[in-house]
């Protein structure tokens, strides 16, 4: 969506509402005198209150940080300088609707057809009218469950929006009173102060979001202006409601007794279905128990796959060499039940076994592959032989001795489960899954303490220091990988499309960064194309790998990008910044490499 600045906030084209930039919230200040003032003190401090919670509101709005230049002149030295840093400011808002568009089917092109034949008839039969809208309203309940991830996306936007009405709907108050306490005589009588008010509305939003005051002692200067200029209005008003107020309320009665019988018949009923039905559609829909249970009958197909690995030299012995190639094994258990709910709607454990094998056939494959090579070794031989006058000689000379080395193969890929849904649901169950994924099923308390469970929402963040930004290829670097702070670890992932595991985003980050020409690699792959560095020379934009993290066929098994000061950024889960000097981290390091 494109966005124009306007005086320190930004506005939607579309939506026409002001939209402030990171960290940008501009709040009424107060001097002591109205602080010490009773007729205020209830007013200012629920305006107070109000800001404070549109400050809290702006804080959980998603930030993105975009690299930007700030051009100093030295005087000593007469030469510009040009200092890189991060400036944060709000993620733009997303889309309200799905960004799929939805496909028109003949059923539901029919449909519409109905509601229209419906429409034209239905103001003469109440009976019609009645189930016609009990049948919209079940229709706008199921549109808002596909919806609904979306809906939570949105919910920092909303909590801001709903912040700012309440924030200002308490500093007009607080204006409206103090301008009430210095202009008694121009407030007499009801019409009279709501014209008032709302010219005091008026006059604070353009100043709040226009050219203006920025504090309460300047905005009730403004707001004075806008008193007087109402005032001679409103007493023409309240003469002409004063000699017609009896026919006046009779019309205003019943014109609200109309308006609110039609409301409460047609409006309340639909809403609340649509709510609840919302609420219901992103929650996962089979018992908890089963749920859990589930997920440690396919953690238990895991643990025999493991311990099949670990029993393979003694299956296929005599080999000479074992070569292992192994995926980590390990599942996110939302991503799971997800994929249950979605296919099944409601599975029990008893029912569901036949289902979780084949899941798991489709999730990990295992072959053993035999390679022999014609390998040579060195024998050291003698000839002996007996001259004509009888004299014993001997030589002794090296050959090269073919023979058969034999190596045996061990792969193991894991193709995560949320690949598989891409194939294995049809388009609607595929929505489903993601809305599932997006609420975890409104059941975040099922899998607690699980490792493979991300921690929604949660990363940790780092400001990089603006020295190390200096150089250009690591600048670049890490604009790059900070664009998935938060995308959760997912096994064989290697793009934004499927997020990424650990090798997987560093082979992106720097073969999109323009840094490193990295094709899709593991983390032992990307140590082998780096030159290896001691630790006491690594810096900013260094590769730093890690062993022992789980069970890899190489040494290396885990890789993050180094980006100076005893930090890193990796792909966890989530995607986030980590020290390397922790316990953890420091047990199982391997080396830093440097590509060139």
């Amino acid at each position: 969506m494109k966005r124009k600045r306007i005086r320190g906030c930004f506005m939607s084209r579309k939506s026409k509402r002001p939209f402030r930039p990171a960290g940008k919230v501009s709040r009424l200040t107060f001097t002591e005198e109205e602080r010490s003032d009773p007729i205020l003190e209830k007013p200012l401090k629920k305006a107070e209150k109000a800001a404070d919670k549109l400050e809290k509101a702006q804080a959980k709005v998603p930030k993105i940080k975009s690299l930007a230049t700030e051009r100093t002149f030295d005087a000593k030295t007469g030469k510009a300088k040009v200092r890189l840093y991060f400036e944060e400011t709000d993620k733009p808002k997303p889309p309200s609707k799905l960004s799929h568009a939805v496909k028109t089917i003949p059923q539901r092109e029919l449909l519409n057809k109905i509601h229209k034949e419906i429409r034209e008839s239905e103001q003469d039969n109440v009976g019609v009218e009645a189930a016609h809208k009990t049948e919209q309203g079940i229709e706008f309940g199921a549109g808002r469950v596909l919806s609904a991830y979306r809906s939570h996306k949105l919910r920092p936007y909303r909590q801001l929006a709903k912040a700012e009405k309440q924030t200002v709907k308490a500093e007009v108050n607080y204006l409206y009173h103090k301008s009430l306490r210095d202009n008694p005589d121009s407030m007499t009588n009801p019409i009279s102060r709501w014209q008032q008010k709302q010219a005091i509305k008026k006059q604070y939003i353009a100043n709040r979001y226009g050219k203006g005051a920025k504090t309460a002692h300047q905005a009730a200067k403004n707001t004075k202006v806008a008193v007087q200029k109402t005032a001679s209005a409103a007493e023409k008003i309240t003469q002409f409601l004063v000699r017609n107020k009896k026919g006046i309320l009779i019309a205003l009665g019943i014109g609200a007794v109309i308006m609110f019988l039609i409301s409460a018949v047609s409006s309340c009923s639909i809403m609340l279905e649509g709510g609840f039905q919302s609420v219901v559609g992103t929650s996962y829909t089979s018992e908890d128990e089963d749920i859990v249970a589930v997920d440690e009958d396919y953690e238990a197909l895991e643990r025999a796959l493991q311990e099949r690995i670990d029993n393979i030299e003694s299956q296929y012995s005599g080999y000479d060499e074992y070569q292992y190639h192994l995926d980590e094994i390990g599942h996110n258990p939302f991503t799971l039940a997800s994929y249950l709910t979605a296919k099944l709607q409601v599975y029990k454990r008893s029912e569901v076994q036949a289902e979780l094998r084949a899941l798991f056939d489709q999730q990990y494959t295992l072959t053993v592959r035999e390679e022999v090579q014609v390998r040579y070794r060195t024998e050291t031989r003698t000839d002996t032989w007996t001259d004509e006058d009888g004299n014993t000689h001997s030589d002794t000379y090296t050959v090269e001795v073919p023979y058969d080395y034999y190596i045996l193969h061990v792969t193991l890929k894991n193709k995560d489960i949320s690949i598989l849904a891409e194939s294995h649901l049809t388009d609607e169950q595929h929505k489903m899954f993601g809305v599932y994924m997006e609420t975890q099923g409104n059941k975040p308390y099922l899998f607690e303490g699980n490792i493979y469970a991300p921690n929604k929402g949660e990363y940790t963040d780092y400001d990089i220091p603006p020295d190390a930004l200096t150089d250009p290829d690591f600048a670049a670097l890490i604009k790059e990988a900070e664009k998935y702070l938060g995308y959760p670890y997912v096994w064989g992932g290697s793009s934004p499309s499927t997020s990424f595991d650990c090798s997987g985003f560093v082979s992106w980050v720097l073969n999109q960064s323009g840094v490193y020409p990295m094709s899709r690699t593991t983390a032992q792959g990307i140590f082998n194309q780096a030159a290896k560095i001691p630790p006491n020379e690594a810096r900013p934009g260094d590769i730093i790998f890690f062993t022992g993290t789980y069970a890899s066929s190489g040494a290396v098994s885990h890789v993050g990008i180094y980006v100076g000061n005893g930090m890193m950024i990796h792909c966890g889960n989530p995607i986030q910044y980590a020290s390397v000097t922790t316990p953890y981290w420091i047990e199982h390091f391997y080396a830093y490499g440097r590509l060139n």
